[in-house]
């Protein structure tokens, strides 16, 4: 039950977030809005308020922004002022006022920007919480393998790593993570010892019982508590890191170099919710809440990422054709676009049903091993 809670708090939350980031600025820029409505599937309830229908659904998954004129069928008026609907009707005499057909190329493109933008302000926030509970990992090496590739290279603990090829590194993770990603290719890192700037190369070394390249470190030996002026830099350079992750992982993904196994959907994000909640629960209320935001601060900056990938039906498509819009001088007739963007919510309805499979098959594989 509590890792039930759990999942549905943060994806909730990165979920309103996204929203609400499309429903202030819609309404910032006059855009009449719907339908506000957090979930999928069938309305626990519902209430409305300044014309909009704000609405809770059964499944916590997912959420939506509907705005007037959208998908092309806004609400107009006939030359008897009575109001139709355009889909019904063929001769368009006028556009409501409120429609997001009716609004400004820039107001329309700050409306669907701003829902990822919105995840990333809440993964910053998060990350500020966090930061100022408990400090940062700074990227000093607290420990060297004997006989592994760092240490033929001199690396020693208490090096401060600043730079891995042309990267410059800022928190522990991203050595990490280059570590993990790597297929081997030489790595040049720039650290400071005593003061004092050196630079080697590693060349990651195969290691058959973890499946993957390694360059025989391990980092984050030195935990610090910051200052005001440090907390931000630092909240700043987790949803950095955030990001830069998320886009390596998708492009290793597009190259074949990671598997489907590494995609995980509501299903496999719940399951994860639930290891974590169990690992830190021992700890004490504070670290599995502490846990709980990072994770929330990981999906909030992955679904920012996600929607603006240039894919029909996500924000990233839309954007399209605003772009679009603004180099043909026109818009795209709106029965065209909708097309495109129903393929795409077809496709992607399609992902959602693999990616269900894969996180269930990936549950039960865990269970039986």
């Amino acid at each position: 039950m509590a890792t039930v809670i759990s999942f549905i708090i943060i994806f909730g939350l990165i979920v309103l977030a996204h929203e609400l980031g499309h429903y202030l600025l819609g309404r910032k820029n006059g855009i009449t809005v719907t339908e506000f409505f957090i979930g999928m599937g069938p309305t626990l309830f519902s209430f409305e308020k300044g014309g909009t229908k704000f609405s809770l659904k059964l499944f916590p998954i997912g959420g939506a922004c509907l705005f007037e004129g959208e998908t092309g069928n806004s609400i107009e008026k006939n030359e008897e002022g009575n109001e139709t609907d355009n889909e019904n009707q063929e001769a368009i005499t006028e556009i409501s006022e409120g429609s997001f057909l009716r609004a400004s190329v820039g107001a329309r493109f700050s409306t669907i920007l701003a829902g990822p933008i919105f995840n990333f302000l809440l993964a910053y926030l998060i990350g500020l919480v966090i930061i100022g509970y408990i400090g940062i990992d700074l990227p000093v090496i607290d420990y060297v393998s004997p006989g592994g590739q760092a240490e033929a290279a001199g690396l020693m603990p208490g090096d401060v790593v600043t730079k891995i090829n042309n990267e410059k590194i800022h928190i522990y993770r991203q050595i990490f993570f280059i570590s993990f990603t790597s297929r081997g290719e030489p790595l040049d890192v720039t650290f400071e010892r005593n003061g004092e700037k050196n630079q080697v190369t590693i060349i990651p070394r195969y290691n058959d019982e973890l499946g993957r390249y390694v360059i025989g470190i391990n980092a984050g030996g030195e935990n610090t508590k910051t200052g005001s002026l440090s907390l931000f830099k630092n909240a700043y350079y987790e949803v950095k890191f955030g990001m830069v992750s998320t886009l390596k992982s998708l492009k290793m993904l597009v190259q074949g170099q990671l598997s489907a196994d590494n995609i995980a959907g509501p299903v496999g994000m719940a399951s994860m919710v639930g290891e974590t909640y169990e690992m830190a629960r021992p700890h004490g209320m504070g670290i599995v809440i502490l846990n709980m935001l990072n994770i929330a601060m990981i999906l909030s900056v992955n679904l920012g990422i996600m929607n603006l990938l240039p894919i029909p039906a996500l924000d990233g498509g839309r954007l399209i054709f605003i772009i679009l819009e603004m180099i043909r001088g026109k818009p795209i007739p709106p029965e065209k676009e909708g097309m495109v963007h129903l393929a795409g919510m077809i496709a992607l309805m399609l992902l959602m049903v693999f990616v269900l499979y894969n996180d269930i098959a990936q549950i039960f594989a865990k269970r039986l091993s």
